[in-house]
Order: C-alpha cells, then structure tokens, then sequence
C-alpha cells in the first residue's frame, strides 16, 4: 500500500505542517490558553479524520478501519503519557511559555525515531513470523504490569538521563530563556531546556515500545501503522494544554489501557486459529476506552 511516492508525500506534508508551525503559528514561546489549544486539537483530529476517510476510499473499509483503530490506540496511550509530561515540566519548573516549544521539538524527534522503530518492525515481522508471538506476549505483560504496578511518585530530577547529561555535559544552572545552547568564554553550555528536551525524546521512545506494537497487532502494514501513529501524536502539544488541567480526573485510564494492550496482545497470539476482525477490535478497543472514560468522569462528579 505504501508506495515510495506516498512516502515521500506524506512525510513532505508532515515535515510542511511542522515547519510552519514553528516558523509562522507558533514563532514565539507563548503561554497556550484553552481556546487556542481547542482550536488546534480541533484542527489535527479533523486533519487524521480527513486522512481516514482518504484512505477508505482509495484503499477500502479494512484499511480504513485498521487506521481508526490504530489512531485510537496510539491517542488513547498519548494521552495517558501526558501525565508524565505534565510531571516533568513541574518538577523541573519549566516556564509555561517555554512548555509548547519543547513539546514541539519533541514530537519532531518523535516523528522521527517512531519512523525508525515502526521500519524496524516491518522488517522483523516480515522476516521472522514468529515475532508476532513475541510482541502479544509483550502487550499482554505490559498490559497486566500496567494493572498492578504500584503507583510510584515520579522524581525526573533523579532520571538517569539527567544525571548523565549534568555529569558529562556542560550545563548552566538557570535557564536561558528559550536557548538550548548559549555561549561563554568561547565555550557552549547546555541549557536545563536542552536537559528537558533530551529526557522527553528518551521518554517517548520508551513509551512507544507499548503503542507501535500495539498496532502491529490491528495491521502488519507498515504505511498505516505509520500514518495513524504519526497523526496521533501531531496533535500531542494541543491535546497537552487542553487536558493538562484534568489529567488527574481520569483515574480509570490506565485501567482502560491496560486491557486494551491485553486484548490485542492477546488477538495477535490467537490469531492463527482465531481470526478477530478489525472491525471488532474497533469497537472493543472504542468500548474499553469509552467506559474507562466515563467511569472516571462518574467517579471524580461524585467525590466532587
């Protein structure tokens, strides 16, 4: 499906929208209020929904609907992540302003390291079929992991990331404004933002060990795994400023998501001998998440 020429297209448009994100929307660090931000989660889901309806009609309702369901997940695992976002920031007291800045660099990097990891696991898949069993048994610990673990007060100061920047780098102890690097005595310094930037790139690699497989389990087809998985975390900085005050509320996410990973974990090791349409996983995919949702809105109206 993913010919060379809708390759290199799609990624023309995505590396044009970024490019003039950051040179003409979002030139100046800015504190995003929540119309604004609105606004553009309104404008990125209305962008992915567009592209879903593309691919229906020049690829039909399986690919399309193998598309939705990957979108979903990776938004719906996006989201829960958020939360650390929003920990980080606090904890290593990052200017609001300076928030919707490294968010978008950050998902540049995303785009790019994501690229990389969903080619290499076409590649596994296509040429070792038996790591399909690998990545379900892998959902299905990180989904029952994710049940049980303990809830553990996040410390990024503490992160091994940031230690070994501190340690080997050289770092200035303020911030410099909206600089990465600045100059001194001949010499380039590493800013605290760039410490900032580096841990969030790591981070999202690890994060994405869980989602990309994930979809893997609704499509082998590297083109939409890609597309949906892209288009799920362009909108990440506008979702961000949007939820970052209600994050908290959604308490029954993690459950939500946690027997999401099991279920297609689960789907992709039967799927020899029992074959779960896609539009079936979209629907229960849908439903697990649309009731983690509503239970926690439920839970946090009571306790209200």
């Amino acid at each position: 499906m993913g010919t060379p020429l809708r390759w290199i297209a799609f990624n023309a448009f995505i590396l044009l929208a970024v490019y003039l994100d950051l040179r003409f929307i979002h030139r100046k660090p800015h504190k995003s209020g929540v119309g604004e931000a609105a606004l553009w989660s309104l404008v990125w889901i209305a962008i992915s929904l567009l592209f879903g309806v593309g691919v229906h009609f020049y690829f039909g309702a399986p690919a399309a609907l193998a598309y939705f369901t990957g979108y979903l997940i990776e938004k719906a695992l996006s989201v829960d992540n958020l939360f650390l976002f929003l920990v980080i920031f606090h904890a290593l007291s990052v200017d609001e302003r300076l928030q919707q800045r490294l968010l978008q660099w950050g998902i540049l990097g995303a785009l790019v390291m994501r690229g990389a990891m969903i080619a290499a696991g076409a590649a596994l898949i296509h040429r070792f079929s038996w790591a399909l069993y690998v990545f379900g048994a892998f959902l299905i610990y990180a989904g029952i992991h994710m049940l049980f673990a303990k809830k553990e007060k996040i410390h990024p100061e503490q992160n091994a990331i940031f230690r070994f920047a501190n340690k080997h780098l050289r770092v200035t102890r303020q911030y410099q404004g909206e600089h990465y690097f600045v100059r001194r005595a001949g010499q380039f310094f590493a800013t605290p933002l760039f410490v900032v930037l580096l841990v969030i790139e790591i981070t999202d690699i690890t994060l994405a060990v869980d989602s990309i497989p994930a979809v893997f389990g609704i499509t082998h087809d590297a083109f939409i795994v890609y597309t949906s998985n892209i288009f799920a975390i362009l909108g990440l900085r506008a979702l961000y400023f949007l939820l970052a005050g209600v994050l908290g509320r959604i308490r029954y996410l993690t459950v939500g998501l946690s027997l999401v990973l099991v279920f297609i974990g689960g789907k992709m090791i039967a799927e020899p001998w029992l074959h779960i349409p896609v539009q079936i996983s979209l629907v229960a995919v849908g439903g697990i998440l649309a009731v983690a949702v509503a239970a926690s809105l439920l839970a946090s109206w009571k306790s209200a």
